[in-house]
C-alpha cells in the first residue's frame, strides 16, 4: 500500500495502478501471487485480479507452473533488456567492458536471464583473430556455461527443482553436466565461492568464468564473464583476473543505479 511522508495510506491514481503491479513483481525476483503483491499495494481484491489477468493477457506476465504465481512474461523482459540497452546507458557500460577485455585480451560478456536461457546483452571482441563467435542476442543453456551456472546458483532451492525437474540437461560436449545432483554439487560451490566456471562444458575448446552483476540487495541482474580458446588461456589464468573482473561488474551495476544515488 502507497503511503505518504507521514505514512498515511493514500489511494493510488489509476493510471499508475499497473505500473506500480509490474514494479513491484519486478522487485520480487521470484514467482509472486496476486495476494502477495496486493500486501503491498493495497488496492480492492477484484481490482488486483482484473489487473493481473490483464497483464498477462497481454503478455507482461506469466503464470507460474504452480498455476498460482505470476513472474514476467515475454513483453516485460524485452522492455527491461531494451531499458538496459538505452544508448546513455550502453555507451557507458561498453566502455567499461572495453577496458576490461583490453586488460584480460579476450572476449567480455554481459548476459540476462530469460525464461530459459541466458541473453549475450552486450559484448566486447578480442583482438585476437583466432575467436569464439556468440553475437549479441545469442541464447546460451543455463546448465553448461559459466554465466546459466551463476544463475541457476542463485535461484531459492524449490525453483531451481522445477527448473532440473522440467528441463532436459542436454550435452553439449563430454564435458557436460547432464546428471541433476553432479549439477546441484557443482551450483553448491559457485554459490560459495561467488562465481562459476565453464571448462568445455558448452563448447569444445572454450573455457569461461562468470560474476554476478548485482543490485544492492545482492539480487543477480546480469552477469559478467570472459571465454576463451582453451589453447590460449586456462581456466586458471582466467582466476588470475578475478579481483579485475569483480571490480567490473561492480562498475556495471553501477551505472544502472546512478541516476538513484
Amino acid at each position: 500500500m502507497t503511503t505518504d511522508d507521514t505514512g498515511t495510506p493514500q489511494n493510488i491514481p489509476t493510471n499508475l495502478r499497473l505500473l506500480l503491479l509490474i514494479e513491484e513483481v519486478a522487485q520480487a525476483g521470484v514467482p509472486v501471487t496476486p495476494t502477495e503483491i496486493n500486501s503491498r499495494i493495497g488496492l480492492p481484491k477484484p481490482t488486483i485480479h482484473r489487473l493481473f489477468a490483464t497483464l498477462e493477457a497481454e503478455g507482461f506476465l506469466q503464470r507460474d507452473i504452480d498455476g498460482r504465481s505470476y513472474s514476467p512474461g515475454a513483453r516485460l523482459r524485452r522492455m527491461s533488456v531494451n531499458v538496459l540497452s538505452s544508448l546513455r546507458i550502453r555507451t557507458a557500460r561498453v566502455a567499461v567492458l572495453n577496458a576490461l577485455a583490453l586488460e584480460v585480451g579476450e572476449t567480455c560478456n554481459i548476459a540476462t536471464p530469460d525464461r530459459d536461457a541466458m541473453i549475450y546483452l552486450d559484448r566486447v571482441e578480442t583482438k585476437w583473430p583466432l575467436r569464439i563467435q556468440l553475437p549479441i542476442g545469442t541464447a546460451v543453456p543455463f546448465h553448461c556455461t559459466a554465466s546459466g551456472k551463476m544463475y541457476l546458483s542463485t535461484l531459492r532451492p524449490n525453483h531451481l527443482e522445477q527448473y532440473l525437474k522440467s528441463s532436459q540437461l542436454e550435452p553439449r560436449t563430454d564435458r557436460t553436466l547432464v546428471h541433476a545432483p553432479a549439477l546441484i554439487d557443482e551450483l553448491t560451490d559457485v554459490r560459495t565461492r561467488g562465481y562459476a566456471t565453464d571448462v568445455e562444458e558448452f563448447m569444445d575448446g572454450m573455457v569461461a568464468i562468470a560474476v554476478p552483476i548485482s543490485d544492492a540487495t545482492g539480487r543477480l541482474l546480469s552477469t559478467l564473464s570472459i571465454h576463451a580458446p582453451a589453447q590460449r588461456m586456462t581456466l586458471d589464468d582466467l582466476k588470475a583476473y578475478l579481483p579485475l573482473i569483480r571490480e567490473t561488474a561492480s562498475k556495471l551495476a553501477q551505472l544502472v543505479f546512478d541516476d538513484e544515488t
